[in-house]
C-alpha cells in the first residue's frame, strides 16, 4: 500500500480517538490519551465508582454502552481496579452515540 493509505488511516484513527476521548471527558471520565492502541483507558472514580467489574457489568443497562475492566490485564487485579477501557475503532456515528449515552452517568 502507498504511504498515503497509512497516513489517512492514522489520521482517521487519531480523529476517532479524539472524538471518543472528548466525549468521555465531557461525560465526566478521567480519560488517558493513548498513543498507539484502539482503546482509551479511563478512571471511574469521578463517578464515585471503585470496582471496574461491577461498573462494566452495569454499564450496558445504565446507558447501552460496553466497556472492559482493565484489571483483567493485570497480574494484580487491584492495580487496575478503578480503570475501564473503551474502543474507538468504530464508525463516527457509533462513537458520537456512545459519548451521548455516557453523559447520562453524570446526571
Amino acid at each position: 500500500m502507498p504511504d498515503s493509505y497509512f497516513d489517512g488511516f492514522r489520521a482517521g484513527l487519531r480523529r476517532k480517538r479524539d472524538l471518543l476521548g472528548d466525549g468521555l471527558r465531557a461525560a465526566g471520565f478521567e480519560a488517558y490519551q493513548p498513543q498507539g492502541t484502539y482503546f482509551i483507558t479511563t478512571d471511574i472514580t469521578p463517578f464515585g465508582e471503585k470496582d471496574a467489574y461491577a461498573f462494566c457489568r452495569a454499564l450496558p443497562e445504565r446507558c447501552g454502552v460496553v466497556a472492559i475492566p482493565n484489571s483483567v490485564f493485570y497480574d494484580d487485579p487491584d492495580a487496575g481496579r478503578s480503570q475501564v477501557r473503551f474502543t474507538f475503532c468504530k464508525k463516527d456515528d457509533v462513537l458520537q452515540e456512545a459519548a451521548g449515552r455516557l453523559r447520562r452517568l453524570a446526571s
